[in-house]
């Protein structure tokens, strides 16, 4: 039997399954007898959340399964800047919908909050299914109520995010479509041993700055950052001070981020660097929104332990730092020179990064 025809004026509804979506608030307030007003908002503000972060979800898979090739095809390329953009975008508004709640005082949410009982945020699938597939390792993980961060989601859940951390994370492929970017090395010429030079260059020159300015104290702490940096630069080009850890990125790869970023004027790398700064947004945003849920969380409960028995603001705060995923991109800029100190490219390699019809003016 078909179903009944839907009316003209019921198309709306039907389409987007109102009739489920708005009766799916129940305040268990109300269920007890003693209705708070401000759970409402309470409720529709995570069920919101939870449709952005399927969107999220939606947008993460579509690039990564784009990026898994052996090649990013150069037609993907425009799909993949226009969901991360867009991924950028939900974040925002996750971000900037927290004024929404704080609308609500701290006397507001206590009058609902033991209505909760262990309901938590901790308890989404979907924000740590979106962790994962960004690259959030387990190990990186803080532990959350003494175990596991999925131990207290559903078995469905759970299987999924399992199931994602066999599979190759947005950073994993990240980090192979930089190991593929030609240029750095070609014909004789080794980006890494050109940049390197002028690097030391430019460190030597704020040794002579500091000893030249500093009293003793800042001057110790100075050249001690520089020896620092000097090391952790060496990892980016050599293989075997790499395998010390400093960075978590392969070895290739952060040689081509850091390609990339200093020569992101050539044509050939534009595209390239949007793509690198789109997923630094998004690692910037999610920290944002960590930061902003935290000092939320203090405000509304204080020092006290969070729903569902977690740490609360305590918690939060350790995986503002914790939880980055894309830091080594972050850290590229450290390494960073001034225009007039930077190798010029060989004419070989310029030459090939410029358009085909702009060679044959």
């Amino acid at each position: 039997m078909q179903d009944k025809k839907k009316e003209p004026w019921d198309q709306y509804g039907a389409y987007l399954h109102l009739d489920k979506i708005l009766d799916a608030q129940r305040p268990w307030s109300n269920e007890a007898g003693k209705p708070a007003h401000d759970e409402m908002l309470f409720i529709i503000f995570h069920q919101v959340y939870e449709l952005w972060f399927k969107q999220i979800l939606f947008e993460l898979d579509d690039v990564c399964a784009r990026m898994s090739g052996k090649t990013l095809d150069d037609r993907d390329l425009l799909p993949v800047l226009k969901h991360l953009d867009r991924i950028v975008s939900i974040m925002r508004i996750l971000v900037k919908q927290l004024d929404v709640l704080e609308t609500m005082t701290n006397q507001d949410f206590t009058d609902f909050r033991e209505y909760l009982k262990t309901a938590s945020g901790f308890q989404s699938g979907q924000f740590r299914l979106i962790e994962t597939r960004l690259g959030l390792r387990r190990e990186d993980r803080l532990r959350v109520f003494h175990g596991q961060f999925d131990d207290n989601l559903c078995p469905a859940s759970r299987k999924t995010i399992k199931e994602t951390e066999q599979t190759p994370s947005l950073f994993d492929l990240v980090d192979r479509w930089l190991s593929r970017t030609p240029f750095i090395e070609k014909s004789g010429y080794k980006f890494w041993e050109s940049y390197r030079e002028a690097v030391y260059k430019i460190l030597d020159e704020r040794k002579k700055a500091a000893n030249d300015n500093l009293d003793p104290e800042a001057l110790k702490a100075e050249l001690e950052a520089i020896d620092k940096n000097r090391k952790k630069f060496d990892g980016i080009f050599d293989p075997e001070e790499h395998k010390k850890g400093h960075w978590r990125m392969s070895w290739r790869a952060l040689q081509a981020g850091l390609f990339i970023t200093v020569y992101r004027n050539e044509p050939a790398l534009q595209i390239p660097f949007r793509l690198l700064s789109l997923i630094m947004d998004i690692d910037e945003l999610f920290a944002l929104w960590r930061y902003r849920h935290a000092l939320m969380t203090q405000r509304m409960v204080g020092f006290s332990m969070g729903t569902g028995g977690s740490a609360g603001y305590g918690y939060l705060m350790q995986t503002l730092e914790k939880h980055r995923i894309f830091t080594d991109l972050f850290g590229l800029s450290t390494y960073l020179i001034p225009q007039r100190a930077l190798p010029p490219l060989p004419d070989e390699i310029s030459g090939e990064m410029g358009y085909s019809y702009a060679k044959q003016r």
